[in-house]
């Protein structure tokens, strides 16, 4: 089964005219993964069927009330996690406990959080690979030379925004650019 949607994958990409870059050797079985930019409902798409290409699932955070029958089948289908925004436990640390959990737990996270132009991006994957122990993948949509690119690794150190001028870096190197005063103020989701 995992053979046959891996295709499925690479058959979307070509479709799309789009390239899919081998996975790095860094890349394991619990990460958070960020993605750049995020611009249009396509590139749900590419992510989906990025994480098919290499075999694996990638999940994506639902507030829990999207989670109704029979909405609730196709986002599990998909990947989709219920978060309770409103619970005691915060969204960090709903999402440390799954990822203590699980043996194998890809989360996809796009820090701007919307399609429309930001003045912000949020935080709260740092804040999640930083409680869960894990690493931060950068993920590039180069949507100039139509690639899904692996940009890098970030493990996360003791100050979040050295880690966050890192990761701007990256990217930058690689085109895209957001600068670091519109990077949250704020410690979590805001």
């Amino acid at each position: 089964m995992k053979q046959m949607m891996s295709l499925v994958g690479r058959f979307l990409y070509f479709l799309m005219g789009w390239r899919f870059e081998p996975v790095p050797s860094y890349f394991s079985s619990k990460h958070v993964i960020i993605g750049f930019p995020h611009t249009s409902n396509m590139d749900a798409v590419r992510a989906f069927a990025g994480f098919r290409i290499i075999r694996r699932t990638g999940h994506i955070m639902v507030k829990q009330e999207w989670f109704f029958w029979p909405m609730s089948l196709v986002l599990k289908a998909i990947g989709g996690i219920p978060v309770n925004r409103g619970a005691s436990q915060g969204v960090v640390e709903q999402m440390v406990d799954i990822f203590n959990a699980r043996d194998e737990f890809l989360l996809a996270i796009v820090p701007e959080g919307t399609r429309k132009k930001v003045t912000t991006i949020k935080t709260g994957f740092w804040h999640i690979a930083k409680a869960a122990k894990i690493s931060i993948i950068c993920w590039y949509l180069d949507n100039e030379n139509k690639t899904a690119r692996w940009l890098g690794e970030i493990i996360p150190g003791e100050d979040k925004i050295d880690d966050l001028i890192r990761i701007r870096d990256l990217y930058e190197r690689a085109g895209y650019r957001f600068p670091l005063d519109v990077i949250s103020p704020y410690p979590a989701y805001n």
